[in-house]
């Protein structure tokens, strides 16, 4: 009982040096502003967000299909550590009530695939986003083989009212 006692004590004892043995991980200016974009609660699949950091000034550009998005993404980067200045590039796509009926039957067409909604519906931020402009419409983002692509790109031309389709997903 007494070694029990004894090993107990010595393993709180060695506890904080453990823990202070531990480098603590610095966060690059790029990956926070990444992740301040993708926690935002209004991004969604129907907006493309991409920026680029030239020293301390971020450029943000990209699409999204509501105006507040756009706001919500200069006020989310321009707290982060390490930033001075943020340039707001972000194109507001045109309200309009046909586009929105697009990007829900497109969305549909996509992640109701099944293998599609398996492989990429499920995750917390699905990685195909639809980007939705005066009918036209263009896929970005993602996937992990050329054949999701296809089958992405077959789903969204099949749509009813979109004018065009463009593919532009990276597979990898």
């Amino acid at each position: 009982m007494k070694r029990l006692a004894t090993f107990l004590a010595s393993a709180v004892l060695m506890i904080p040096a453990v823990m202070q043995a531990k480098p603590a991980r610095t966060v690059s200016t790029q990956e926070a502003v990444r992740h301040e974009l993708a926690m935002m609660s209004r991004y969604t699949v129907f907006d493309d967000i991409s920026f680029r950091l030239d020293g301390d000034t971020v450029i943000l550009t990209g699409e999204v299909h509501q105006p507040i998005v756009k706001s919500d993404a200069k006020d989310a980067v321009r707290h982060v550590e390490g930033v001075r200045k943020v340039i707001n590039n972000i194109e507001v796509l045109p309200l309009s009530p046909n586009d929105d009926r697009i990007r829900m039957a497109v969305y549909r067409a996509i992640y109701g695939e099944p293998t599609l909604r398996a492989r990429y519906g499920m995750q917390a931020f699905p990685p195909i986003h639809i980007i939705v402009k005066n009918g036209h419409v263009r896929l970005e983002g993602f996937v992990a083989n050329q054949m999701d692509r296809n089958v992405a790109g077959i789903r969204a031309n099949g749509v009813f009212g979109a004018f065009s389709v463009e593919n532009d997903l990276k597979v990898g």
